[in-house]
């Protein structure tokens, strides 16, 4: 507050020596020190409360300035957004597009094959049926698994024993 040097101190103590005088003077030094050291507090509660608000006000303006950040990050996402959504638009479209061209082309070749096909069938020559199955058996199954006929099976029947 007040930086006073020794001398100063001493000038003042004296003047309030001479003026108050010597009895009363102790109780006007103990009143003045309880009214300086209130000034004092007084201060040093305003300067903290000035403090406070400036940091406030500080962390007010960092506060606006995320909030703006964020806003600009929201409408780069949304930007995006909408654009990754206009991309998957016209890739189903494409897509789409795509689907029904082959089934437009899978319909032109059905027509195409049932044109080609004679209009009349054939009539296929009658076979014995007692050698295709036979033919049709000897196939389907392996050579180890293929039926014995009667007399080999009672042989190897026999032969075990």
């Amino acid at each position: 507050m007040f930086d006073m040097g020794f001398t100063e101190m001493m000038l003042i103590g004296i003047v309030a020596l001479i003026v108050i005088g010597p009895e009363r003077l102790p109780g006007v030094a103990r009143t003045a020190g309880k009214y300086i050291g209130r000034l004092k507090r007084f201060v040093t509660s305003v300067r903290a409360d000035v403090e406070q608000e400036l940091r406030a006000d500080e962390l007010r303006q960092i506060l606006a300035e995320q909030q703006r950040e964020l806003d600009t990050i929201k409408s780069s996402i949304s930007e995006a957004g909408r654009e990754i959504e206009k991309e998957v638009g016209a890739v189903e479209q494409v897509g789409e597009e795509i689907s029904s061209d082959l089934q437009d082309a899978v319909g032109t070749t059905s027509d195409a094959a049932t044109d080609a096909a004679p209009s009349e069938p054939a009539v296929a020559a009658p076979q014995d049926n007692t050698e295709q199955s036979t033919v049709t058996e000897s196939a389907a199954t392996p050579a180890d698994e293929q039926p014995q006929p009667e007399a080999d099976k009672a042989a190897a029947g026999q032969g075990r024993s």
